[in-house]
């Protein structure tokens, strides 16, 4: 692949950077365009699997965000009227002897800011703000993408790394719909040392319950707390699809709750709403000298803490598929093939999820404990969690 060889990037979010690097690593020119005006992440949590964390490190960022990070020592099921606890799995170490790398909670912008500064460090000025994509077109040597304030921008390859709400897919594929899912979360982000003592743990903990969920942990080395609460059966009268919320509103939501909910959310500076979107499937992410990567393509439910996990792998795959292939279509027809049915299949797991964090079962304590002991044993949890975790983007096959 010649160094000449320029990528588009549309997006400038996790995903867009982590593209970035990996291909300048490959001796790829890249230049991002990115519709904000200043380079930001939502003040919110994320958690990174054994499998992201192999990814980070392949792109070389690992060790600087582990240094930002906090990693878990376990991840619990409560439930969510009693408070009973059962433990998922170890983390930390436990994760390390299996997996090879931790199991991290992390600062949703203090990753974006790591990822930045690697862009920063190997192109600086490859990104590009106040810059809103609004479609592409493409011939047999070349793309051309257009933006809102009219210019045109010549390249060898479109990257549509535009997020749940793309303007690349309608571009490559036509308008499809984005769908609301009927599901609504409640996030907040706590200062630690206001809560009770024996909230301070390294641990990630997963309140279930009949229609709805609560996942809290630490991030920011453990001086935040990142609350997400999620509740079925909810309305949306369509975009914008997030908004401020009270603490009283979410308090209402989740009335009947354990009073560890409701300590939390008292505590709460402030509280957003959003709405859980998604999308069809895609046959093909791919068409011509044009691809998507991450929710552009495969948005999904946040029950298996894999989107921007994924999204990070697609881009070392990517990055390793346009090295490897001289001819343009053909690089990101094996992107595509590598990487579609392990996404699909992760945003099937993360909605069969919704039933074991749902279940009516889960309403008392009795029905509760059969469900759990089913659901949550060893052997179905390794089954759930083994194949996502395992996963090498460096060397998986192309």
């Amino acid at each position: 692949m010649s160094k000449k060889m320029k990528v588009l990037i549309a997006g400038g979010g996790i995903g867009g950077m982590a593209a970035a690097i990996a291909l300048l690593k490959q001796g790829i020119d890249v230049e991002i365009y990115e519709q904000a005006g200043e380079m930001r992440e939502i003040g919110a949590g994320i958690q990174i699997s054994p499998n992201g964390n192999r990814a980070l490190n392949t792109l070389g960022v690992f060790e600087d965000l582990l240094k930002l990070s906090c990693k878990s020592e376990a991840k619990e099921i409560r439930l969510w009227n009693t408070g009973k606890t059962w433990k998922l799995f170890d983390l930390g170490a436990e994760a390390v002897r299996k997996y090879g790398f931790p199991y991290m909670t992390v600062f949703r912008p203090d990753l974006l800011s790591v990822l930045s500064n690697e862009v920063q460090r190997l192109k600086p000025d490859a990104l590009h703000l106040d810059a809103r994509t609004e479609r592409m077109t493409q011939s047999a040597d070349g793309v051309t993408l257009e933006l809102a304030d009219g210019r045109r921008i010549q390249g060898d390859i479109l990257l549509g790394a535009d997020g749940v709400h793309t303007r690349m897919r309608a571009s490559m594929f036509g308008e499809d719909k984005v769908m609301f899912t009927g599901m609504v979360c409640w996030r907040a982000l706590l200062d630690m040392d206001a809560l009770p003592e024996r909230f301070r743990r390294s641990v990630a903990v997963n309140w279930i319950g009949p229609g709805g969920h609560v996942v809290h942990y630490p991030v920011q080395s453990g001086r935040k707390m990142n609350f997400v609460g999620t509740l079925e059966k909810s309305s949306w009268s369509g975009p914008p699809w997030n908004g401020m919320a009270t603490k009283e509103e979410c308090a209402a939501a989740f009335k009947g709750w354990h009073e560890d909910i409701h300590i939390k959310i008292s505590h709460a500076p402030m509280v957003t709403k959003w709405a859980l979107c998604g999308r069809s499937f895609l046959d093909t992410w791919t068409k011509g000298r044009a691809t998507l990567l991450g929710d552009a393509c495969h948005p999904t439910l946040p029950f298996l803490a894999q989107g921007a996990v994924h999204t990070i792998e697609d881009a070392v795959v990517l990055a390793r598929c346009l090295k490897q292939y001289a001819d343009v279509p053909e690089a990101l027809r094996r992107y595509d093939e590598a990487r579609r049915p392990r996404a699909h299949r992760m945003v099937r797991g993360a909605a069969e999820n919704t039933s074991r964090f749902h279940n009516p079962a889960l309403a008392q304590p009795d029905t509760a404990d059969a469900f759990i002991s089913k659901e949550w044993q060893s052997q179905a949890i390794s089954d759930r969690y083994d194949w996502l975790f395992t996963y090498d983007a460096e060397k998986a096959e192309i």
